[in-house]
């Protein structure tokens, strides 16, 4: 199932979340950047192995974080991988059918970090200007060029 329809990210609910976090946001975000990781190289490693089983739990576990972000193309993506292994196990069968699937997981998590972090840039190195002359940043002293 093509999941270029849905949305990377949902606006409000990115703003909700946003607000609803306050300061502790990019900590959170960083840490679901970890866990998506672990996620993302576990549903790879279980599909290698056509592991069925091994595949239910990385992808739930992305599946509910990215919704509390409003990622909702890495959510539907992960909510597919997870009703399709599921589906798998009862009926015995390999999850083979879900190659295409997997292999737009990475990418599409790649996306969907690069846009949630985008405002957690490092700002662009000041260029201090004393009287003048350019002055490197890291060789001025308190209120006066060194």
């Amino acid at each position: 199932m093509p999941h270029q329809h849905i949305d990377l990210i949902s606006a409000s609910a990115f703003a909700s979340a946003r607000a609803e976090l306050g300061g502790q946001f990019a900590r959170i975000l960083g840490y679901f950047r970890e866990d998506g990781e672990k996620s993302v190289a576990a549903v790879e490693k279980a599909f290698r192995t056509r592991s069925a089983v091994a595949l239910v739990t990385p992808a739930h576990t992305l599946k509910g974080e990215a919704a509390q972000f409003g990622a909702h193309r890495l959510s539907a993506i992960a909510e597919e991988i997870e009703r399709i292994a599921r589906r798998c196990i009862e009926s015995h069968q390999s999850p083979e059918e879900l190659i295409e699937t997997i292999v737009a997981l990475r990418p599409c998590f790649s996306q969907t970090m690069a846009l949630l972090e985008e405002d957690f840039a490092p700002p662009p190195p000041r260029r201090v200007v004393a009287f003048g002359r350019k002055v490197d940043p890291s060789k001025q002293g308190f209120g006066r060029a060194i």
